[in-house]
């Protein structure tokens, strides 16, 4: 029976990004991470020093070419890299429609 690749799965295609990015809980203070990769429906980033949840709603602010974009989104997964390092994928729950489609471009 064949076993379907991870990329497989995924709702959207990905691009590949290594940019510093903030991003806060509800009624905090921002806080910086490096994205890793980021598609129409979320972002990949790796945080250190600080404890993600699964479920945590937070705000990120981060450049889709020449433009600023704030999204909100929850976590849908965080690992462990390290002791200090997690990796922490979020989804999308809030975010300009432009940006939705600059992302879009950007993919193909």
């Amino acid at each position: 029976m064949p076993t379907s690749r991870p990329s497989d799965r995924r709702k959207f295609p990905r691009i590949r990004t290594e940019q510093l990015i903030s991003f806060a809980f509800v009624e905090s203070e921002n806080r910086l991470a490096v994205s890793k990769n980021l598609s129409r429906g979320g972002i990949c980033f790796e945080v250190m020093g600080c404890e993600i949840a699964l479920g945590d709603v937070l705000r990120l602010t981060f450049n889709v070419q020449d433009e600023t974009v704030v999204a909100v989104g929850k976590v849908m997964w965080a690992t462990d890299i390290d002791a200090f390092t997690q990796e922490v994928g979020l989804e999308f729950i809030d975010i300009d429609p432009f940006a939705l489609e600059t992302l879009e471009r950007e993919a193909l």
